[in-house]
């Protein structure tokens, strides 16, 4: 990403990408790292439905897949006249969709844009670092809500820090389809609809109740015309709405009256309504009623900014860390360290393979060709590369892939996850192949990646072969485009020599010749290094 120049001052340029069940939106902003804030250059909204259930959103259809791709086409233009780094992502119609790989393949070839499909709690983590840009809630715990077209999502939160997160498939397109389809509220499908969210609901309700919290916040279309209506504000100016409060009575009193105007035809003409917004408003209106309810909530303030801000935060501070202390990179090794514990990981065998591996990966930059984010992922995957071992010796690989590919990894994308999981599942064994389904579903370039950051982590694990730290470091050294790895004994080593360590590395270097075309050979040398692992 280039940075851009503002009065002398270096900023940054990103354009976030929201990809709903309900609507498209796209945020071009510029992002000053001293302050952390971010300043609006320009922003557009296309109403979309990709797909439209009462259960789950099996398929995107043709048309509107075709419509997805047009808006996208746009949207990318639209980033290119401000030279913005375009960052994509998708959530619960996309996320659900039996045929997203197909979507997500016409949006790389058509649009030239990779959509990250993101799981509901990393949702509701950008959700929460958006509303940290519209309002002064830094210090204060916040309970938030989210209701989007297909799910709804739940945070508990302060100064950065999640302390709870869920998503349910609870939204305001699904409800409509199941009690609301003709655009018709009859008391019994009104009963009925309140019965099913609370359903549905309640096992979030009961985790809810146990969180203390300073302040309630909403954000999404539903609020925010909720928020408009009571205001008396149009739909097209939604940032006069940022901050302003809605009240338990003010909320159930428009509820009553929505329910008797008994079409969506007859809400479309209130003040606030958008039109096309119309038809699915009971239906939002119904699930943020039962929540009020449920927690005995008192008010609500609504927050502008939702996961297209926090798209481009995450995005940017990956980059250039703020003093806010939202730091996703902190945030992302609190996750790696908790999966690790959780399974019991070898962390000393673990943290030493991470450390030489970031050594060969320093000292082949020229070979490899990657960056520093793609750095983080051979560390985080060497950090976790053998927490298979928890639930069998016996092709403990590929349940290292399962147990990273299905944890919530709060930080990462789903795309990330992926990309992550699959280098620690090449760290022995097979190399990777077209054959493997969870190799297959990445792109091109994705498998190239996870080729390259596999075979550097393969010899890496070959050099602790016996789980004892005795190679302190490598040096790498290319003549004649031959290259050679020589390991330094450790100070632990005892003079114990490398011979394991060097069988080891031998043993598993065949990716790394295979991916990039080279011929190495690993010796010994007899200097001890002290280094210090970071």
């Amino acid at each position: 990403m280039r940075p851009a120049s503002f009065h002398g001052k270096m900023l940054k340029r990103i354009a976030a990408i929201d990809i709903g069940t309900n609507s498209f939106r796209l945020l071009v902003a510029e992002f000053t790292p001293k302050t952390g804030k971010l300043k609006t250059l320009a922003k557009e909204r296309e109403v979309l439905r990709l797909a439209s259930s009462s259960t789950d959103m099996k398929l995107i259809t043709e048309e509107a897949m075709r419509a997805g791709i047009e808006v996208l086409i746009k949207f990318k233009n639209i980033a290119a006249m401000f030279s913005a780094k375009i960052r994509a992502a998708a959530t619960s119609s996309v996320r659900e969709a039996l045929n997203r790989e197909e979507f997500i393949r016409k949006a790389r070839e058509e649009a030239g844009i990779d959509i990250e499909v993101i799981s509901g709690h990393e949702e509701a983590r950008l959700i929460y670092l958006g509303v940290l840009q519209a309002l002064s809630v830094y210090n204060k715990r916040v309970l938030l809500v989210d209701i989007g077209g297909g799910s709804t999502e739940f945070l508990c939160g302060s100064r950065g820090t999640v302390h709870f997160a869920e998503s349910l498939k609870l939204g305001a397109i699904r409800l409509t389809e199941k009690y609301f389809k003709q655009g018709i509220f009859t008391p019994k499908s009104l009963k009925e609809c309140r019965a099913f969210a609370l359903g549905v609901l309640s096992p979030v309700i009961r985790e809810a109740k146990n969180e203390k919290y300073d302040i309630f916040i909403g954000t999404a279309g539903t609020i925010r015309t909720v928020t408009g209506i009571l205001q008396k504000k149009e739909w097209t100016d939604p940032g006069s709405l940022n901050g302003r409060t809605l009240s338990r009575n003010q909320l159930f009193l428009l509820s009553e009256r929505l329910s008797l105007l008994g079409k969506a035809d007859e809400i479309a003409g209130l003040t606030g309504v958008e039109p096309k917004r119309a038809g699915i408003l009971m239906a939002g209106v119904i699930i943020l009623e039962t929540i009020f309810r449920q927690l005995d909530i008192r008010d609500m303030t609504y927050s502008e900014y939702s996961l297209k801000e926090g798209l481009a935060v995450d995005t940017l501070e990956k980059k250039h860390p703020v003093k806010s202390g939202i730091i996703p990179a902190l945030l992302r090794q609190k996750s790696v360290s908790e999966l690790s514990d959780r399974y019991n990981n070898d962390s000393q065998h673990s943290a030493h393979v991470a450390f030489l591996a970031l050594q060969i990966f320093d000292q082949t930059k020229q070979l490899h060709g990657l960056n520093g984010l793609h750095r983080e992922y051979l560390k985080h995957a060497s950090l976790l590369h053998d927490i298979g071992f928890f639930v069998s010796h016996s092709m403990h690989h590929r349940h290292t892939y399962y147990l990273i590919k299905n944890s919530d990894l709060p930080g990462f994308t789903e795309d990330e996850k992926e990309i992550i999981a699959n280098t620690a599942r090449y760290h022995r064994k097979s190399h990777p192949k077209a054959g493997h389904p969870e190799f297959v579903v990445l792109s091109e370039s994705e498998q190239l990646t996870v080729r390259k950051l596999a075979s550097i982590l393969r010899l890496a694990d070959g050099l602790d072969r016996s789980h004892a730290s005795f190679v302190g470091s490598v040096e790498i050294i290319t003549v004649g485009g031959k290259y050679s790895l020589s390991a330094s004994s450790s100070s632990s080593s005892s003079g114990s020599g490398l011979n394991i360590e060097i069988w080891g590395a031998e043993r598993k270097k065949a990716l790394f010749e295979e991916t990039f075309g080279v011929s190495i050979t690993v010796k010994q040398v007899k200097s001890i290094a002290k280094q210090q692992k970071g």
